[in-house]
């Protein structure tokens, strides 16, 4: 796909802008027959909304459609969603680190709430294995899995590219990529503590100067369509750390890049917030047997008496006024109101069960 076609795929969604969203634009190198046929400085002018299909001189042809059945093959059995439900509706969602965990947690639920979802991971076949279960599970096109490495400038550049050339554009970017390791700071290696870094901050950087240009393309045309990029912090975020200075000091400088992105990004009605969630206890962050965090607590002696995971397992319940973790349906509706929410950016969010209280 040519630089040229990667700017004209997310103005043809702005162009198609309905108040919501804009069309999923599907680009095909070679077209025979479209309803619009122009040159690339003619397009502002002819496009109408409502067509499906459209060749741009000299650059290649392009599908439109409300979802990416409807674009591709012109039928869509896409349900109608209302209310909350509708907020994601057929739009265009991307969650780094989506294969497994907490992001696999928001990949479903997203799909549950109508978007179509890039499940983006260094595990890619993980990856494409859980698109291709939800897309039969739906009876429609309704995920994609695509490689990232999101410490990795060409690698998330290649990612939005190829996010783009299959639907056009992103309406919401979820930064959910993480990594933890949790030792003293007398003791940790600079390599830790820069993996850490590298993944939580650095990466959350990186994904926001890719997928903003293309945000910025989709709002141009009528300059009234909005965008979310939402990084998935910590209650970490909020509040310090023992023996875990990286992660928390990660996410602590992620909360300084979500506002100053926000002032910044305001401008192409892209909104930049961040979601602090408590513990998610049944993920592999925490309950891989290996390398979790209740056997890396029990092992640094983060916990005082420990003695067994469930020892380490119960000191953190202990701690949560709601009695339990965090799960991937408590993230998504807090993803779902900042989206829904036109008249807020640059917050920190949290959702931690009543651990964390701000005033």
């Amino acid at each position: 796909m040519t630089r040229k076609a990667l700017e004209i795929a997310p103005l043809l969604r702005g162009l198609s802008f309905n108040g919501e969203k804009g069309d999923i634009v599907v680009f095909k190198e070679r077209m025979d027959y479209a309803e619009l046929t122009c040159k690339p400085d003619e397009l502002a002018d002819k496009f109408e909304k409502g067509m499906h299909s459209v060749l741009v001189e000299g650059v290649g042809g392009f599908l439109l459609g409300e979802d990416y059945d409807d674009a591709v093959n012109g039928t869509s059995n896409a349900p109608v969603l209302n209310g909350r439900a509708a907020v994601v509706s057929n739009k265009v969602c991307v969650v780094t680190g989506g294969a497994q965990g907490f992001g696999e947690g928001i990949v479903r639920e997203l799909v549950k709430n109508g978007a179509l979802v890039f499940i983006a991971d260094m595990n890619v076949g993980g990856a494409q294995k859980l698109a291709i279960e939800l897309n039969n599970e739906a009876g429609r096109t309704v995920a994609f899995g695509v490689s990232v490495n999101v410490t990795d400038e060409k690698s998330v550049e290649k990612m939005v590219a190829e996010i783009v050339e299959k639907v056009g554009g992103i309406d919401l970017f979820v930064s959910n990529a993480g990594v933890l390791k949790a030792g003293s700071v007398k003791e940790m290696t600079l390599k830790d503590f820069e993996f850490v870094t590298d993944v939580n901050y650095v990466g959350f950087f990186l994904c926001t100067k890719h997928v903003a240009p293309v945000m910025e393309l989709m709002n141009k045309p009528q300059g009234n369509y909005f965008t979310d990029i939402i990084s998935i912090s910590s209650k970490s975020a909020l509040e310090g750390s023992n023996k875990n200075g990286a992660y928390a000091g990660s996410k602590f400088g992620s909360v300084g890049l979500v506002q100053s992105f926000a002032k910044e990004l305001v401008v192409d009605n892209t909104k930049v917030n961040t979601i602090c969630p408590g513990n998610f206890f049944d993920g592999p962050l925490w309950s891989d047997p290996d390398r979790g965090l209740f056997v890396q607590y029990l092992n640094t002696g983060k916990v005082p008496g420990a003695k067994t995971v469930g020892d380490v397992r119960a000191f953190y319940e202990a701690q949560i006024p709601m009695g339990r973790g965090c799960d991937g349906e408590d993230v998504t509706r807090a993803i779902l109101y900042t989206v829904e929410q036109k008249y807020e950016t640059g917050q920190a969010v949290p959702v931690t069960g009543g651990q964390v209280m701000l005033n």
